[in-house]
């Protein structure tokens, strides 16, 4: 990038993909400011366990210098991979490779976010920062206006803020849709002394029972927590049809015992254990291709660009690689214009097909013979 200032780069959204779009260019001295919604770091859980691919993630980490940071922090047992029946019989047992550097090895979000996070200059991610309106200024510069009274200029917008993106609206009027599933998230602490049985059955890495519409997922996580997740093909309101209020416990214990009747009583206390209470998680995706016109001076990166449902495997993967690779084009190019048409003549066509990949691949984890589409699935790619 020739220029004879430092161009105002604004990220919003301290996601994995905005911030290794940060560290990418300020490792080669391009300032960046990032902004989020949060109160601060540890303002909220970060969510699961993430499995990084060579392709995507750890290649964006090695471009970003933090490669062997991951590797150190990674789980390489936690590359497992099992897939069950409903009653309980074992489908698949896909052993994860030894070495951290092979294979898809895991790492909780939080760990991820704290290694980008501590990469960056200090002060670099202003917290508390919720986008009101980002408003054109002609040029491909924007006014950003901040919940909290702030705003800010910027030469180039990254929308980095996820499903619900703000900077989106500049671009496109897409907005996700429900796929017609549901999970609804529960947890163990310290399954290995509290809750021997179930971590066994999970092993060390994600475990897939999947039948009939119907799927329990349970993943290992760092500090011996298992983060459950109870799959539903339903309508989106569910538990009003049912009459279940979401805050009551042990309503919606009952009633997705009552939705998985007839399954085994060993994956049953995946639901019925609970340390941690219920999260209804309805999944969303945008529609498919989602793309936009070429706009000067803003653009998009992961789940804003191209939210998609987590059974590709794919989502926080492409996110980084979209960081990455629209900094180095930052870099790169003669112009902030010229880089962010480079960036999306790549972003575009790859996102597409990876969302194609995870709309079948939802569409046959939860069907009525799921296990069987999801076996050949995991046998076409394994």
């Amino acid at each position: 990038m020739s220029t004879t200032s430092p161009p105002r780069i604004g990220i919003v959204g301290a996601g994995p993909g905005g911030l290794i779009c940060a560290r990418v260019l300020q490792r080669h001295g391009v300032p960046v400011t990032v902004y989020d919604l949060d109160s601060s770091r540890t303002a909220r859980d970060q969510g699961g366990t993430l499995d990084m691919h060579p392709d995507s993630g750890r290649r964006a980490l090695a471009e970003a210098g933090l490669l062997d940071g991951f590797l150190a922090l990674a789980r390489p047992e936690g590359g497992q991979m099992r897939l069950l029946g409903r009653t309980g019989e074992v489908l698949v047992d896909a052993a994860a490779p030894r070495n951290a550097d092979e294979g898809n090895p895991e790492i909780d979000r939080g760990l991820l976010r704290g290694l980008l996070l501590d990469s960056l200059a200090p002060g670099t991610v202003r917290w508390g920062h919720r986008l009101e309106r980002a408003e054109p200024l002609g040029g491909g510069a924007h006014r950003l206006r901040f919940g909290n009274g702030a705003t800010a200029t910027t030469d180039l917008l990254v929308g980095a803020d996820g499903a619900w993106s703000k900077v989106r609206e500049l671009l496109s009027a897409a907005r996700p849709g429900y796929t017609g599933v549901t999970f609804v998230e529960t947890g163990f602490d310290d399954a290995d002394t509290r809750h021997p049985r179930l971590a066994a059955l999970t092993g060390d890495g994600t475990m897939m029972a999947l039948d009939d519409n119907r799927g329990l997922i349970a993943q290992r996580n760092g500090g011996g927590h298992l983060r459950v997740y109870a799959g539903l093909r339903t309508d989106e309101e569910w538990y009003r049809r049912a009459g279940v209020d979401l805050t009551d416990a042990a309503a919606v214990r009952a009633a997705l015992l009552g939705e998985f009747a007839g399954w085994s009583g060993e994956l049953l206390g995946l639901v019925a254990d609970t340390d941690t209470g219920y999260v209804n998680r309805p999944l969303y995706a945008l529609p498919v291709p989602h793309t936009w016109p070429r706009t000067p001076g803003v653009t998009l990166l992961g789940d804003a660009a191209h939210l998609m449902s987590p059974f590709s495997g794919m989502g926080a993967n492409l996110a980084m690689l979209d960081g990455a690779d629209l900094a180095r084009a930052v870099l790169d190019g003669p112009t902030l214009d010229a880089a962010v048409t480079a960036y999306e003549k790549v972003l575009l066509p790859r996102s597409a097909a990876a969302a194609e990949g995870a709309a079948e691949g939802l569409a046959g984890a939860f069907a009525p013979d799921s296990a069987e589409q999801t076996l050949a699935h995991f046998a076409g790619r394994h």
